[in-house]
């Protein structure tokens, strides 16, 4: 018999509602919570995918009652909301909201808010089930972590989830990584622990297995026979900010290298999993981590930078050392670049080009598969002159969506064959907007949906990649470059190296 669609569980095109919850932020004055999680409820609600019995527990030192936080909870809404301003809707969610006041190493505090989490099993029917945002700096993990073991706010029993989301960086080596996980899995069962990676949210990421596995044009020449190299670029135009007390100790490579770039390289080069579940997908991508190769020269292949003083969008910016924060003589790199190999029959021979970096000429994620050129022309040389090669890009951000570059004749009466392209958008293609990372992924750890988010192997495999990097830059100077450049010098001689060069996206 056929399943009906309207009523099979299993139909994901069917609105995902989770169960009664609550959802508790530790760190909730924090940019992130303000900029980001607390639009994220907001759009949840307004679309309808939130559970009736919901509760938005804050947890933080500030001198505040649930009256001034939900006031501010409002305004960054308001401020940050992807979907349409409804007032109807925050009232009512308003109504669910509940402040904590307290200090991470503060015995009453924790047991006031176990205490509020039980009573709002009557007053909001929400089941016992609750996640547990930590939007807090690493460091306080141990603190919050053991006092949510001690008042046992981290237990699942029969019939109540409870569930913990920790955010990047997941420690800062392999050593560190591996100690932050047995942490983590000494508190919450390792079903319950959700390490999020904001960029695995993002629609057009999404896509990539839908474009890989759902279509035989591309499957079949997806691999060393056919693919020159790939390229997988995050640049962004922003400097650090505010953030230089972080950045100072994590670096480009770190923050981004990591854990984005690393992610991005093993969904492109993953196998075709068994079936669309969450653990088939997280094995195929930890084999890809596994079978990363680091360069043997890594002088040539590894290189790191540092922003200086340039022009950026008619405007004159700073370099690096002179931000706020930052040590007058810091060799901390703001751009990081590698080439990288996977070792596996469908890759072997096809190197990786992986760079991030600030202070770049325009914001922009995308990976890039550069196809190697046809082995015969039959044209004259004259005529293919500006033929390069085939590329197909995916465009993670922004202008989301799947780029296809190949050669075409240019009209006229000579033969002239030049690069043109054919664009998808996605906001053309369809009328609903994507949804914000973060709003995807918020609803993905209510109902307990861990396919977008990585393991403890995933997360320790790649800190293996990073390490040999990071002992063979300590110490060293990084290559200089101007704000509002594609990168140091070093990096362009990276790919000339090999008769390669960057794309300009």
């Amino acid at each position: 018999m056929i399943p009906n669609p309207l009523r099979d569980p299993r139909d994901r095109r069917l609105p995902r509602v989770p169960e009664p919850c609550a959802l508790v932020v530790f760190g909730i004055t924090g940019d992130l919570a303000r900029k980001k999680l607390l639009p994220a409820v907001y759009d949840l609600a307004n679309r309808g995918l939130l559970p009736t019995n919901f509760a938005l527990l804050g947890f933080a030192r500030r001198d505040w009652g649930d009256t001034e936080f939900a006031e501010l909870s409002r305004e960054a809404a308001r401020q940050y909301a992807r979907t349409p301003w409804r007032e109807e809707v925050w009232e009512q969610l308003a109504a669910d909201i509940t402040f904590v006041q307290g200090s991470f190493d503060d015995d009453n505090a924790f047991d006031q808010l176990a205490a509020t989490l039980d009573e709002l099993e009557g007053t909001h029917g929400i089941g016992g089930n609750a996640a547990f945002y930590l939007s807090i700096p690493p460091s306080m993990f141990p603190t919050v972590l053991k006092q949510m073991q001690r008042t046992g706010m981290a237990e699942s029993t029969p019939g109540r989830w409870r569930r913990v989301v920790v955010e990047k960086p997941f420690g800062e080596d392999l050593p560190s990584s591996r100690e932050l996980n047995a942490l983590v899995d000494s508190v919450f069962g390792p079903d319950d622990v959700f390490r999020i990676d904001h960029y695995l949210g993002k629609e057009t990421v999404q896509n990539l297995l839908a474009l890989r596995f759902a279509n035989t044009l591309f499957e079949p020449i997806w691999n060393g026979n056919h693919v020159d190299s790939v390229q997988i670029t995050m640049a962004e135009d922003v400097g650090i900010g505010g953030r230089a007390q972080f950045y100072e100790k994590t670096g480009a490579a770190r923050d981004v290298l990591q854990n984005h770039l690393l992610q991005l390289l093993a969904l492109t080069a993953m196998e075709e999993p068994v079936e669309f579940s969450a653990e088939e997908i997280r094995t195929e991508k930890l084999k890809i981590l596994r079978a990363i190769s680091v360069p043997e020269d890594m002088e040539t292949f590894a290189v790191r930078g540092q922003y200086e003083q340039g022009w950026l969008a008619g405007e004159r910016v700073k370099g690096y050392r002179q931000e706020e924060g930052v040590d007058p003589a810091s060799l901390t790199e703001t751009y990081a670049a590698v080439r990288l190999g996977v070792e596996t029959r469908r890759w072997a021979g096809v190197p990786f080009y992986l760079r991030t970096g600030k202070r770049l000429p325009r914001r922009v994620t995308e990976i890039a598969l550069v196809f190697k050129r046809a082995p015969h022309l039959p044209f004259a040389e004259t005529d293919t002159e500006e033929l390069g090669n085939n590329q197909l890009v995916v465009r993670v951000q922004p202008d989301e969506g799947v780029t296809l570059k190949f050669g075409s004749k240019v009209p006229g009466s000579v033969m002239e064959v030049r690069d043109v392209s054919m664009d998808f958008l996605y906001g053309e293609q369809f009328t609903e907007a994507s949804p914000e990372a973060y709003e995807r992924l918020l609803l993905d750890v209510l109902l307990g949906d861990a396919t977008l988010f990585p393991r403890n192997a995933e997360v320790e495999a790649s800190w293996a990649v990073i390490d040999p990097l990071e002992e063979f830059w300590a110490g060293t100077t990084p290559h200089p470059y101007r704000a509002g450049e594609w990168g140091p010098r070093a990096a362009d001689e990276m790919l000339a190296a090999e008769g390669r060069r960057w794309r300009r996206p």
